[in-house]
C-alpha cells in the first residue's frame, strides 16, 4: 500500500474532504444573493415607502416562503463555517462536541424565531 494518503489512495475515516462543503457554501450563497438582488429590485420599483408597502411586500406568501429559504440558506451557511472553524481550531473532542452542538442548537432556534416572524398572526 503506498504511503501517501492523497487521491485515489487516501484512507477514508469519515472526515469531511470539502468538496460537498464548498458546493454548499457556493449554493446557499447563490441563494443569499438572488434574495438581495429581489429585496433590492422591491425596493427601487417601490413607490411606497411606507411601513404598510413593506407590510404588503412581505405578507405575499411567495415572499414569506422566499425569505424563508434564505433563512435557512444563511443558517447552513453558518453552519457550514462554524463547524470547520470548531473542527480547525478546537482539538479537544469534548470541547468541539460541546460547541458544535451549541451552534446547531443556536441555529435551529433562530429558524423557529424567523418562522415565527413570518408567519405570526
Amino acid at each position: 500500500m503506498p504511503k501517501d494518503n492523497i487521491g485515489p489512495h487516501r484512507l477514508v475515516v469519515g472526515a469531511h474532504y470539502g468538496f460537498k462543503d464548498w458546493l454548499a457554501q457556493r449554493v446557499t450563497a447563490i441563494i443569499m444573493i438572488a434574495y438581495t438582488l429581489v429585496l433590492l429590485v422591491a425596493f427601487l420599483v417601490a413607490s411606497d415607502f411606507s411601513y404598510e408597502g413593506w407590510a404588503g411586500l412581505f405578507a405575499q406568501q411567495w415572499f414569506k416562503m422566499f425569505t424563508f429559504v434564505t433563512f435557512l440558506a444563511l443558517f447552513y451557511h453558518a453552519w457550514v463555517g462554524m463547524r470547520d472553524i470548531w473542527m480547525d481550531y478546537i482539538k479537544p473532542v469534548s470541547i468541539r462536541l460541546a460547541l458544535q452542538v451549541a451552534t446547531i442548537v443556536w441555529l435551529v432556534a433562530c429558524a423557529g424565531w424567523a418562522a415565527q416572524i413570518l408567519w405570526r398572526a
